[in-house]
Formats: structure tokens, C-alpha cells, sequence
């Protein structure tokens, strides 16, 4: 990494300087800010950098520059900016600590997520920032590592009431498009009269006009252009011609530099250029090994391309790459051995393994077992891409095909992992080129479904595992195993009749010896529940949710294998109506993918703690995790979880965003093989009609829905099809929803089950209807689902009202009405409102309330520090600096009239607590 170099003074570009200016006052203000500078080679991105510098008086600066050749190395870039922080790692909570540690390969440990590293450096810059504002500057982001990269991103988009300015340039055109939604800043070349200043500084004399207007109109009054170009023109050419326009012309004016210098110049340049570290002693050894002296270097530097200090300098990148560019591939050879054999094997081995492999012309196993190693130390730093591309570079160079096809496989594994899909297939393609034993052909399979599912293509996924399981049951029965319950998995999104052949496959397999129990249960469970019905499956069921329930979270290890086994788990709690069962795991699914910092699955979690929150009544707190998903989405570049959004507006009664929500959702699902998103799309509408009492249409919503029967959809179903059909005269749609529900209630009884099924068999009437709905009041009230009880207690005054029984009525209205009132559920607030009015009561408006002023935000860290969490431990809850909560804090407090946390307790009090 090489620091951001002095540049000669700034011209024009007023307003760019501007934006830097503010962004700095700012800063100094407590209101952080970031700024991405766009453009194309030498177009004064890395001026405007140093322009920063100079113009930051009482700010520490951090810097650090992209290297092409460096993008291997995990945290590399992270590393170099950090580095001057480091003594400052003790002020960070353990987590966090470990987290930086063990990603700079300062300790030992298993590979952390990298928002947790995120976190950690986030709450770092904050740390020092608390004394004296901090000035980041990252130059040549595209040439940053990937890991360094998303984990900047991450912490820019995070910054807010921290005394931190952050700038990054990025060299256009780059794919892919890093730092996407943060503030940018586009440099095109310099306007006409300050192009005409800036030439006249290294054109002395008077030049011909005609040629100074071809130059301006050639470079597009790109400065660096402007500066190097007449350098390399004769006097003939620059009174009277110039050539080659196009878009290299600065690299190509630093070419003709090159060669113009003595070879062993030239050869100490391309051993720079191939460099990463920008080491004086590391380079000289390497050079001494090419026999080049230091007189070398005098040339360089007279040429102004070169400065070799406590770091070696390039003038500027373009530089760097024209002089590696400038070597025959025998040269580039010989410098990367050279710097191989000058690298520490011990405390630098992953630099000298790349440099072997760049100097080794044919396949080479020592070499690419060496790689294969490094991949090994990456993947324990957290870099995945890093490994990626150890571990293609490792393949490329292995001579053994059954061994290169392994190494590549793995290769398309980790860039799978690290977010690259397409280049994974790419990889893939590439190994079906050549031989593959049947375990590898079984594997690739695999990897392709799994990236189907990465890309929301169910069936096809399905398609993919299903096929691949099947391999595997003859080749390694335990991999087949977890590759049948990613198979089912996949089905169960996908839709009936992928789930059917992916049950069938499963229970066809052999048994395998060594499977995690969780795995071998759930693969049992499912299977079964397809292929024999629910009440042979709810043993099994039953049984493995317990095993889930019951894995030791103690150590990462068993963090992730909890994580993994958790979203089967919550199939099957659902499936088994284990209301508490279902709460406890989603719960504890999102608390250890928080402490993990593993924001990927965290974010699974907050979509299925929307649903039990909205259950129990919390619709409040589903709109936070529903928030905090959001800000995940953002955080990570991956894309929000909304179809859980309809389920909150359905409750809400929010018509026309639910339907809004509903046609996109579906309209995509349905592109893409998602049947799963199409029947939650129908639940959600019969609950947003039965809540507007628009029977008709939630009668056909959950017609659909209940048609279909997907797993863990009956407990969400059957009442609100038996609720419609009721209304709308349907009374044999009524009995076929009971004679679901009476398929699960024996094997499990829940007072969830039994309350629901009990409710049912009111709406048929008959002698016994009042005691039905006693029951089910009295079964849903020990239970944590709210919502239910209320509806219970609404259909019940609806009831009551109709048997002309209108003082008992209201008294069941006026607590459905006034529970709904206090969950959010506005639709049946109204519909009971109605209901309260048929009876002749006069209804009061509707309070309001002053947490209705704070944004979801807000309300999360409100309640947070109500239940006592600290500053930093809030932020670490919401991946947020304790700066910014305190400034989150302060507008809560305004907003609510209240000056302390203790004051939170009164204007924020907390719901009731289920048992």
C-alpha cells in the first residue's frame, strides 16, 4: 500500500474544493460525512485528496492507496489505515477486539464476519475520533482488497454523529460499482482557461495555437495528460502536429518516458511496479538478486516517476502500471521470483507464495500447494475473495487434473461465498472443460443449485440439489444428507411438486453415519411430512426442532451450525403450532447472528421475528426489525427482505401499500420459481380483507392459499379461509379448514392449535357456538399470540351482537377494539369500531400518541435504552457508533418532552409480557 503522494498546486475545480471544504467543516462539527471521487486516469482525483490534506488543519489523517497486484490480500487495505489505531484496540468491546485482531492476522481464531470487522473498525475511527477529528482518504478504491472494501463501505454508510470525513477515489470506468448509494462527486477534465494555465506550466515559450487547442481537445483537459504529454514531444511536434489521440495517452507518454531510461532504471521500475508492499529494504534485496545497483534508482528519480524514501513512490499510478506493462512476460517472471525469494517465508507468506506463483511459467504443485495454504490463512482472516483467488491461481498452476479440479471447484466455492456468482460459474464451466470424477461432477451440481438459490431461483435450484443429492448418496452419504435438506429447502419455495420429488429422493437415500443429528432430523421431518402426512411426521418434527433447540452456541462452531439449523427449525415449530418454541428460536437465531456479527443471516432472522412479533402484537417492533433489516440491506449490498413488509401493512390495513407490495413480490416470484412468496402474498391478502371486512376477496385469497398446503402455511391459513367462508355462506369451505386443522391438532395440542380449531367450530354454529368461542378466548389468552385472542374476541362480539345480546356484545368489542388499538392493527380496529356502533355505542376517537413522532429508528434505540442498554451497547446491537446513538438519543428526548433514559420508562412503557 502506498500512501497518497504530493502532487504539485491545485488548479481550478472551485467547486470540487468546495465540497471537500464542507465536508471537513462538517466533521469538525460532530456530522460525519463520506464523498466518492469518480473519473478516469489522472483526471485530479488524487490531488483532490492531497488538496484535502493540506486544508484539514486539526485533523489526524489516515490514508491509504489501492494496489492492483494487492487485491488478493484480506484486510490488507483496512490493515494500512488502521494500523496507527492500533494501540487504541484495548477501548473496543472483546468481540470487536478479536474481531481486528484476528483479521490482521494479529491472533489466532476462527474467521469473523466481516460486518463484525465492520463494527469493530466503525467503532475504532469513532473511538479516536472522540479526541480529534479523523480524516480518511482511500486512494484507487477499485484496486482495495474486497474484504477492505465492503468493510469501508459498510462503515461510511454507518457514520453519522462522529467528528469522521471520509473521501475514496475510484478510477472510472470499474465494475463492479463499489461504495453504490454513497455521496459522489464526478471529475471530468478542466474547463478550457485552466487547461491553457496548467499547459503553460511545463510548455515554455510560445506554443502554437493550433497545437495547444488539438492538446486541450485530446486530453478532454485531463490534467495529467496535460502535464506528461509535451514532455514526450519533440519541438517540430509541438510548433506545428500531434498524434495518437485515444483514451491510453498518459500511459502511453509515461511508456515513451520508459524507454528513454538505461535498462537497469527500467528493470528497477518493473520491480517496483510488481511490488506490493513498497518496502525499500525488501526492494533492494530483490534487486540486488537481478544485479541492479542503487544508481538505478538516480535515474528514476531525475525523470520524476520514481522516489524511493521510507516508502517507494510511484508519481503516480498510471506510472505503476505502465512500467509493469513495459516488461516482457520473461521480465515479469524474474521480478516476481526476485521479490519471492527477498520476501520473510515466516511472517509474509501468503506475498511470497503470490509472487512464485507469478514467477512460475508452467504448472508447478509446490507452487500451487503454497497457494493452497494461503487460501487457508485467508479464509481464516475472513477473506473469502482473497482465498477465491488464491485458490484459482493454485488450480491454474496444478499439474495433477483430479487435483486442479478440486482446487478450482473450491476456488468457485469461495467466490460463491464472497458474493461473486458469476464468476463462480465461470469457474465451474472451466473445471467440465477438462476431467472430473464423479464426486467432483456431484459437487459442481451442488454449487450451481446453491447459486440458483442465491439468485431466487427456487425450481431451479430445487432441480439442481435434488440431482446432485442423488450422486452424492452413493459417493459420501453424509454430504448427501445436508445436500437433501438444502434440496427440500429449496422445494419448499419452489412449490408442491419440487417438494414432492425432493421428499421422495430423501427418503429413498441411505443413511449416513456422521451426519449432524439436526440435519438427519430435519431431512427425516420433512420428508416424511410430505411423503406420509402430518401426523406421521410430527414425531419427527417434534424431535428435531428439540435437537436444534438444544445445540451448544458455546463456540463458533457451533454458532453456525445453530444459525444453519435454525431456518429449519422455524419450518417445523411452525408446522407444530410452538407458538413459544417459534419465539424462543427466532429469537435466539437473531441474537447469536448479532453477537457473530453475521449480518446475512441476522437479516434472515429479522424477517422471521417480523412474523412472531406481529403475532404476539408487537406490530411496533416488527416495523423496527423490518428497519433494521433495511439498514442491513443497505450496509451489505444485498437486497431487502420485503415480502415480510406486506405482512405488517396487511395487519395495519394499509390497503393500497399491501397490494402494491403484493403485485411486485409476485409478479417477480412467479418470474423466478418462487411459488412460496406467492402463497404468502395470498395469507397476507385474506388477512388485509378480513380486517377491512371485504369478505369476498379474502375468501379468495385464502382459497389460493389453502389450495396449495406449502409447509408451516396451515397455522396462518385455515382461520382466515374459515372466517371468510363463514361470511360469505361457504359453510363447506368451514368444514374443510376444520378438517385441516383436526388432522393437526392430536399430534400437537397446542393451546395455539386447539384455540384456532375451536374458533372454527363456532363459526359452523350449532348449540355449543358460545362455548367455542369461550374456549378459544380462554386457549389463545395463554399463549403470546394477541393478535388471535383479539380477533377471537371480536368474532365472538360479532356474535353476541347478532344473537341481539348487545351489552355483552360490547363489552367483548370494546377489549378486541382497544387491543387492537394498542398493537397497530388498525383494519380490525375498524372493523370492530363498526361492530361497536351497530350495538348503539358512541366510540371515542382514537389517542394519539407521542412515540407516533419518532422514526422507526428512533423507537428502536428509544426502547433499547429504556431496557437499559448502554450507548455502546446499543450500537453494537444496531451497528451504530455511540456517538450516533447518543445523537439519536438527544432527538427522542426533544421529540418526547423528557430530558433522561430514566423518563423513557413513563413515555415509552413497555407491552405486556407474554408467558
Amino acid at each position: 500500500m502506498a500512501a497518497v503522494p504530493r502532487q504539485s498546486a491545485l488548479r481550478g475545480r472551485s467547486s470540487e474544493r468546495q465540497t471537500l471544504e464542507r465536508l471537513l467543516e462538517g466533521a469538525r462539527a460532530g456530522q460525519s460525512g463520506a464523498l466518492v471521487l469518480r473519473g478516469e486516469a489522472g483526471v485530479g482525483k488524487t490531488a483532490l485528496l492531497h488538496h484535502a490534506v493540506g486544508t484539514a488543519a486539526g485533523f489526524r489523517v489516515l490514508q491509504v492507496a489501492g494496489v492492483e497486484s494487492e487485491m488478493e490480500l484480506p484486510f490488507a487495505g483496512l490493515h494500512q489505515l488502521c494500523g496507527p489505531l492500533l494501540d487504541e484496540l484495548d477501548a473496543l468491546p472483546a468481540p470487536q477486539q478479536e474481531a481486528l485482531r484476528v483479521s490482521f492476522g494479529l491472533a489466532s481464531g476462527a474467521p469473523r464476519d466481516r460486518f463484525l470487522v465492520g463494527l469493530a473498525a466503525l467503532t475504532l475511527l469513532a473511538h479516536v475520533a472522540d479526541t480529534e477529528p479523523l480524516l480518511c482518504l482511500v486512494d484507487d478504491l477499485q484496486w482495495l482488497d474486497e474484504a477492505s472494501a465492503q468493510v469501508l463501505g459498510f462503515v461510511a454508510r454507518r457514520l453519522l454523529a462522529e467528528h469522521v470525513a471520509m473521501v475514496f477515489s475510484v478510477r472510472e470506468p470499474s465494475e463492479p460499482r463499489r461504495l453504490a448509494g454513497l455521496p459522489e462527486l464526478w471529475l471530468s477534465g478542466l474547463g478550457a482557461e485552466d487547461a491553457r494555465a496548467l499547459l503553460a506550466t511545463v510548455v515554455p515559450g510560445r506554443l502554437d495555437e493550433h497545437v495547444r487547442e488539438r492538446l486541450i481537445a485530446e486530453t478532454r483537459g485531463n490534467p495529467l495528460a496535460l502535464l506528461e504529454l509535451p514532455r514526450g514531444m519533440s519541438a517540430a511536434e509541438l510548433s506545428g502536429g500531434f498524434g495518437r489521440p485515444g483514451p491510453a495517452v498518459v500511459e502511453e507518454s509515461f511508456q515513451r518516458r520508459l524507454d528513454a531510461l538505461p535498462a537497469s532504471t527500467r528493470r528497477l521500475l518493473q520491480l517496483a511496479a510488481a511490488d506490493t508492499v513498497g518496502e525499500p529494504l525488501l526492494l533492494w534485496r530483490a534487486a540486488e538478486r537481478l544485479e541492479v545497483g542503487p544508481a538505478a534508482a538516480s535515474a528514476a528519480a531525475d525523470a520524476g516517476l520514481l522516489e524511493i524514501g521510507a516508502q517507494v513512490r510511484f508519481r503516480h499510478p498510471s506510472v505503476r502500471s505502465a512500467s509493469y506493462r513495459s516488461a516482457t512476460p520473461e521480465e515479469r517472471r524474474a521480478a516476481h521470483a526476485a521479490l519471492a525469494e527477498a520476501t520473510d517465508a515466516e511472517h509474509d507468506p501468503d506475498r511470497r507464495a503470490w509472487h512464485r506463483a507469478q514467477a512460475t511459467p508452467a504448472p508447478d504443485e509446490h507452487v500451487a500447494e503454497e497457494l493452497e495454504h494461503s487460501a487457508g490463512r485467508a479464509l481464516a482472516r475472513g477473506g473469502i475473495a482473497a482465498a477465491a483467488a488464491f485458490l484459482e491461481t493454485a488450480g491454474t498452476l496444478t499439474p495433477e487434473p483430479s487435483a486442479r479440479a478440486r482446487r478450482l471447484i473450491a476456488a468457485a466455492r469461495a467466490k460463491r461465498d464472497a458474493g461473486a456468482l458469476d464468476a463462480a460459474l465461470g469457474l465451474l464451466v472451466a473445471v467440465e472443460a477438462g476431467p472430473v470424477d464423479a464426486l467432483q461432477a456431484a459437487e459442481i451440481l451442488q454449487l450451481r443449485g446453491e447459486i440458483a438459490f442465491d439468485r431466487r431461483r427456487a425450481t431451479e435450484a430445487a432441480d439442481l440439489l435434488i440431482r446432485a443429492a442423488r450422486r452424492l448418496d452413493a459417493l459420501d452419504p453424509t454430504r448427501a444428507r445436508t445436500t437433501h435438506l438444502k434440496a427440500l429447502g429449496a422445494a419448499m419455495w419452489a412449490g408442491p411438486e419440487p417438494l414432492r420429488e425432493a421428499a421422495a429422493s430423501a427418503l429413498a437415500a441411505p443413511a449416513a453415519v456422521g451426519a449432524p443429528e439436526s440435519v438427519e432430523g430435519f431431512v427425516e421431518a420433512f420428508a416424511t411430512r410430505v411423503c406420509e402426512g402430518y401426523a406421521a411426521a410430527a414425531p419427527a418434527l417434534r424431535r428435531a426442532l428439540d435437537a436444534v433447540l438444544a445445540l451448544d452456541v458455546g463456540d463458533d462452531v457451533g454458532r453456525w451450525l445453530w444459525l444453519t439449523g435454525s431456518r429449519s427449525g422455524a419450518i417445523a415449530a411452525m408446522e407444530l403450532w410452538d407458538a413459544d418454541g417459534w419465539h424462543a428460536l427466532v429469537t435466539r437465531h437473531v441474537q447469536v447472528a448479532r453477537d457473530m456479527g453475521a449480518l446475512v443471516l441476522l437479516q434472515f432472522g429479522l424477517g422471521s421475528l417480523v412474523r412472531t412479533r406481529v403475532l404476539n402484537g408487537d406490530l411496533e417492533g416488527a416495523a423496527l426489525a423490518i428497519e433494521e433489516s433495511r439498514g442491513i440491506a443497505e450496509a451489505t449490498g444485498t437486497a431487502p427482505v420485503l415480502y415480510t413488509e406486506m405482512l405488517l401493512t396487511a395487519w395495519r390495513g394499509q390497503e393500497a401499500l399491501t397490494l402494491k407490495l403484493i403485485e411486485r413480490e409476485t409478479r417477480e416470484a412467479r418470474i423466478v420459481g418462487m411459488g412460496r412468496v406467492v402463497q404468502f402474498a395470498d395469507c397476507e391478502a385474506a388477512v388485509l380483507y378480513n380486517g377491512l371486512a371485504r369478505y369476498d376477496a379474502a375468501l379468495a385469497a385464502a382459497s389460493r392459499a389453502y389450495e396449495r398446503g406449502d409447509l408451516a402455511y396451515t397455522p396462518f391459513v385455515v382461520g382466515e379461509l374459515a372466517e371468510a367462508a363463514s361470511r360469505m355462506g361457504e359453510e363447506r369451505l368451514v368444514r374443510a379448514a376444520l378438517e385441516r386443522l383436526h388432522e393437526h391438532t392430536p399430534p400437537a395440542p397446542s393451546d395455539w392449535a386447539l384455540g384456532i380449531e375451536a374458533r372454527v367450530r363456532a363459526l359452523l354454529g350449532g348449540e355449543d357456538v358460545e362455548h367455542r368461542y369461550l374456549e378459544s378466548i380462554e386457549r389463545l389468552g395463554r399463549t403470546r399470540l394477541r393478535l388471535e385472542h383479539a380477533r377471537s374476541r371480536l368474532l365472538y362480539g360479532e356474535w353476541l351482537r347478532r344473537e341481539g345480546r348487545r351489552v355483552d356484545a360490547r363489552e367483548q368489542l370494546r377489549v378486541a377494539r382497544e387491543a387492537f388499538l394498542t398493537m397497530g392493527a388498525d383494519g380490525f380496529a375498524d372493523r370492530t369500531r363498526h361492530e361497536l356502533l351497530a350495538t348503539g355505542e358512541k366510540v371515542r376517537a382514537r389517542r394519539e400518541d407521542t412515540r407516533d413522532e419518532l422514526t422507526p429508528q428512533e423507537q428502536h434505540i428509544a426502547r433499547l435504552a429504556r431496557d437499559g442498554l448502554s450507548n455502546p451497547e446499543i450500537g453494537a446491537e444496531l451497528f451504530l457508533s455511540p456517538r450516533t446513538v447518543e445523537w439519536h438519543l438527544k432527538k427522542v428526548f426533544t421529540k418526547l418532552g423528557i430530558s433522561s433514559r430514566r423518563a423513557l420508562r413513563d413515555a415509552m412503557p413497555r407491552e405486556p409480557v407474554v408467558a
